[in-house]
């Protein structure tokens, strides 16, 4: 995108975002407003992504608390997770955040490992922490408090199917990869199944992570503006969409498995674009079954 219009687009997504204080006093927008400004920043969001402009603050910390519906932030209660100390998990915390994005300098310049250590304590007071859905936040907000609300509500809210214990919702969503593969590419479903390979050995810390596993991250950030916009549930598809993304280097290999060990670099806008595409394709009630699986045991 040249920079006018990065900067048109930025300007655009600014004014969405406005706070009601900078109307005219006694001033609010009505909600019919508030929808239609949503509706305007997703659109933007998929069609031009979210634009950095030199000199300008980023916008995307203030659309993803948008997008999670977070309007408040309680110090106080960080503050008291933190001061717990060390949880019955540190051990593990600590040799997860060692590994997390450890080869990507932009994270290593940003966010220090203890601040990843800190907030997934925070969290693992409240539940169980997951360093890989950590990491963006903390790259993205100004604050610990704005990532650890985020990161708080990304998985309470949207994911708690996915980190039960079982890891059900994870396993439900490969599961569902499966199928949707089965419907959008029968010749590459069952070129890979005919090599024994079900998308739990290929496609599962991609579906745990919402690729945040793929590198680059500043491609991951983009892929999370998409998700976070229209719904974590996409990321099965998006998924899906590397594979075909690929598709010829797979159906030309005879063990596709040594493709699919490192999924090449993520292209975020690729990605999303065949992502929307595979939409249309998903039969109703499938669909139905792959909004549903992040965040209910059992599909409506």
């Amino acid at each position: 995108m040249p920079p006018s219009s990065q900067k048109e687009v930025y300007d655009q997504l600014a004014t969405l975002l406005a706070p009601p204080t900078a109307f005219p006093a006694g001033r609010y927008r009505p909600s019919s407003d508030v929808s239609d400004g949503l509706k305007r920043v997703r659109r933007i969001i998929l069609t031009e992504g979210i634009p950095e402009v030199d000199g300008r603050p980023s916008l995307r910390p203030r659309i993803w608390k948008l997008m999670l519906k977070v309007d408040h932030l309680s110090a106080e209660d960080y503050l008291r997770y933190v001061a717990m100390g060390p949880s019955g998990a540190s051990e593990k915390i600590r040799d997860d955040t060692f590994r997390t994005l450890k080869t990507d300098e932009l994270f290593k310049g940003r966010v220090k490992n203890e601040m990843l250590v800190r907030l997934l304590e925070a969290f693992e007071w409240k539940h169980i922490g997951m360093n890989a859905l950590a990491a963006p936040f903390l790259y993205t907000m100004p604050t610990q408090l704005e990532a650890f609300a985020c990161f708080s509500r990304l998985i309470e809210r949207w994911l708690p199917e996915y980190v039960q214990t079982d890891l059900r919702g994870v396993h439900r969503g490969v599961e569902i990869l499966d199928r949707c593969l089965r419907i959008v590419d029968p010749e590459l479903y069952e070129h890979l199944m005919g090599r024994g390979l079900e998308a739990n050995l290929y496609a599962f810390a991609s579906v745990l992570t919402l690729c945040t596993c793929t590198p680059p991250l500043d491609e991951v950030l983009k892929l999370w503006d998409f998700l976070l916009a229209f719904g974590v549930h996409l990321n099965v598809l998006c998924v899906i969409a590397q594979l075909l993304l690929i598709r010829e280097k797979l159906m030309e290999s005879q063990s596709p498995m040594k493709v699919l060990r490192q999924f090449p670099p993520l292209q975020a806008r690729a990605v999303i674009g065949v992502t929307v595409a595979l939409v249309k394709d998903i039969p109703e009630d499938l669909y139905r079954e792959l909004v549903a699986h992040p965040s209910h045991a059992n599909p409506p």
